[in-house]
């Protein structure tokens, strides 16, 4: 999907993003995905190609919300949501289960460690439930929530990209 230079968006590289969704495999099909800082919207609209039923796309910036769900439009995607407001705003409204969270905040910053953490104290997740999380590689991750358990992890030149799954009492359903 193509934006303006201008909005500033650094979306997944396609590397990480195929990586990303073999480590997915089995899991995507008939998922609810949740794209934080949604951008380019990638990631969900990757998601909604490989059968996630539902996916709620939350971006803050208008231009770059009104201009994804143009492309949602065109594209007629069923089960496509675009909400324009901040992230952490968004998770301090009533929550809704999600198995699938992308979450890839600007770089820098809080914004990674405190999104986690609202997700994991709201009830974002079900249990089981897979985050995906990415950051700048040499800054690492944040603390993290301690019923988070990291699956996978990978290195693409500056990007650091890490599979999580919620696991309350440490117990992980597949």
């Amino acid at each position: 999907m193509r934006f303006a230079e201008s909005m500033g968006l650094r979306p997944t590289p396609d590397r990480v993003r195929e990586t990303l969704f073999n480590w997915l495999h089995g899991r995507v099909a008939g998922s609810r995905c949740l794209d934080l800082f949604a951008g380019s919207g990638a990631l969900g609209l990757e998601a909604l190609s490989r059968g996630a039923v539902d996916v709620v796309f939350v971006e803050r910036d208008t231009l770059t919300a009104r201009a994804l769900a143009e492309r949602l439009a065109e594209w007629q995607a069923v089960g496509a949501r675009v909400v324009c407001r901040d992230a952490r705003r968004f998770l301090e409204g009533a929550p809704q289960s999600f198995d699938i969270v992308f979450l890839d905040p600007p770089f820098g910053g809080p914004l990674l460690g405190e999104t986690a953490a609202r997700l994991h104290a709201g009830g974002w997740l079900v249990p089981g439930g897979l985050v995906y999380l990415e950051c700048a590689a040499r800054e690492g991750l944040p603390p993290l929530p301690v019923d988070w358990q990291c699956l996978r992890s990978g290195r693409a030149g500056e990007v650091g990209y890490h599979l999580f799954a919620n696991t309350p009492s440490g117990a992980l359903s597949e």
